[in-house]
Formats: C-alpha cells, structure tokens, sequence
C-alpha cells in the first residue's frame, strides 16, 4: 500500500514509525513548517520531520494544501491511503478525495466525544475514567466522519496528559496497524458519527491554566494533571507566579476548612492549600518564577517564602 502520511508532534511519531516498520511504501511525509521555539526563538523542524529524515524520507512542509501547486503535488504522489495523525490542518476536499482507500485520520478520543485539537487535555480535565482512539475517514467538517475502529484506553488517577499522550499514542500505532490490512481488504464497515452526541475539545487557549482556587479540590486537581506537561497550571503568590506541576488530593474536616487558597499546611513534602470544599491539594511538585521545577520537599528546604495561614490568590498575571 503506498501511503502519504501527514502529522506533526509527538503524538505522531510512533505512528509514522509503525508504518515504516510494517513495510508501507511512504510516499511522503507531510508535516508542519519549522518553527521558532525557545527563548532564543531557534527554527526548529516538528518532531515528524526528525523521524521521517531518519528514514530518509521525502518531507513536505507547506504553510497550507489548499493552492493548486500543492494539490498537485499531492496528486502526483498517487497513494493508495492518505493517513493523518495529528497534522494541525483541516485538508480541502480535493485533497481527501485523492486516494482510493479514502484519508484516514488517527484521533485520540472515543468519538464523537472530543472532537478538535485538545481531546487529550480535556478528557483529563473533565475527570474521564476512559477515553481512547477512533481510526476514522476524514472529512470536510472536523474529526466528523465515519469511524472505522475504536479503542478504549483507561484513563488512571495519577495520568496527566503527558502519560496519557504515550498511552494513546502507542494505541492509535497498534489500531491503525490493525486496521489498515482490513481496509485494504475492503472488510471495514464504515460506523456514522451520531452528532447529537458530539462534544468538543478545541486548543488549549490562554489563561485556562490559571488555577482558581475556588473551585472544588477534585476540578483543581484535574486541571493540574490536564495542563501537565503542557501548559503548566499556575498560581499567584505575594505577586509571583508559582508553575504547580504536581499535587495530590488531602480530605480535610469541617474545622480543618479555610478561605480557597490558603495554605493549610507546610509539610516536608508538599504545601496543602484548601480549595472550596473538604478536597484540600497537597502541591508536591512546583516551579517558583526564574527557576526550574522541582520536588515541593527540595523547594521546601531550601526557601521560607510560603507560610502557613497565607493564601494563593486568583488574580490573572502573565507567566
């Protein structure tokens, strides 16, 4: 089978190297521009570009396929599948419609449950006990076509979303290599989206990891694990912003309970903060403002700058 795959991040990677290792015939592997990263703003090629120059494949990395060179282009490639992971482009239908076996896209979420750029994010924040990958046709609208094959992946109380990325990412690999014989078998039987179900899970915006201490303990403590390692949730305090990498969940009694945000405790190994409810945070792992993270207890012993009856405040501030 002669495919064109299209990804971009991590997620991608160890798809497109399933595909090499099972023998497809890569056509060529299409990704997103190089771009600035860092505090020096270094051009630096996508992860997918890395891997597949590896491999010493053809690598494309057009700033969008929707003018007629880059159709083109695509069409002289006459694969037999397109397949997508993680691309970061929605294709124009001229493009979709290229291979006879159809674009396939690898998603990670049990559609139609978390369409859109952020699905592992989300199912973490919102407290998902499983979530998964659907292998399924792309279409014009996004992440809407019919599904080919699901599969479920339970989500752990200790997953963040970087755990959780490895995991789906290893499942979409094995799906996809599941699948694919039997599409080329024609023994798939494509499954409709039913679209009154849909929800959805766009990118990750500015500001949604500002931690509000108001919330319940549980919403905080998912919030913290969603935006690990990427974008980091954040708190206020004395006017500095603290990163919180890591925490876990305390009970706390009726009389134990304080204002949202104040510092309950300061333990050997962590800061307990109360939250609205009796689900105290018991933050293990920070990252102060001009410094590197570290394990609460290291922070601990080397700074007296966080005290016990102080609060976190849920003032907004750039970080």
């Amino acid at each position: 089978m002669k495919v064109v795959f299209m990804g971009t991040p991590d997620f991608s990677v160890p798809i497109l190297r399933g595909l090499i290792e099972a023998g497809y015939q890569i056509e060529a592997v299409v990704t997103q521009p190089d771009r600035p990263k860092g505090r020096k703003k270094q051009m630096t090629p996508p992860p997918v570009k890395e891997e597949a120059v590896r491999h010493g494949l053809t690598v494309f990395q057009p700033e969008t396929l929707k003018n007629k060179e880059n159709i083109e282009w695509m069409r002289e490639k006459a694969p037999d599948a397109i397949i997508t992971a993680a691309y970061g482009q929605i294709l124009p239908e001229s493009i979709l419609e290229l291979p006879p076996l159809g674009a396939v896209n690898v998603h990670a979420s049990l559609l139609p449950k978390y369409r859109g750029g952020a699905p592992i994010h989300q199912a973490v924040i919102n407290g998902e006990k499983k979530t998964g990958i659907t292998i399924m046709y792309m279409v014009k609208e996004l992440d809407a076509g019919d599904m080919l094959a699901k599969k479920e992946v339970p989500v752990a109380e200790e997953d963040t979303a970087g755990s959780l990325h490895d995991k789906l990412s290893i499942t979409g690999r094995n799906l996809l290599l599941e699948t694919l014989p039997l599409l080329e078998k024609n023994e798939l039987t494509a499954v409709p989206q039913n679209p009154a179900e849909a929800t959805f899970a766009p990118n990750i915006q500015r500001g949604q990891e500002r931690i509000d201490w108001n919330n319940p303990g549980e919403t905080i403590y998912n919030q913290i694990r969603g935006m690990n390692p990427w974008p980091v949730a954040y708190t206020i305090y004395k006017e500095m912003p603290y990163k919180i990498w890591q925490a876990g969940k305390i009970q706390v009694s009726a009389s134990e309970q304080a204002p949202a945000g104040t510092i309950l405790s300061i333990e050997e190994d962590g800061i307990v903060v109360a939250s609205s409810d009796q689900t105290a945070l018991k933050i293990t792992e920070l990252q102060p403002a001009g410094k590197k993270k570290m394990q609460a207890a290291d922070y601990l012993r080397g700074s007296h700058e966080l005290q016990t009856g102080e609060s976190f405040t849920n003032e907004q501030k750039n970080v």
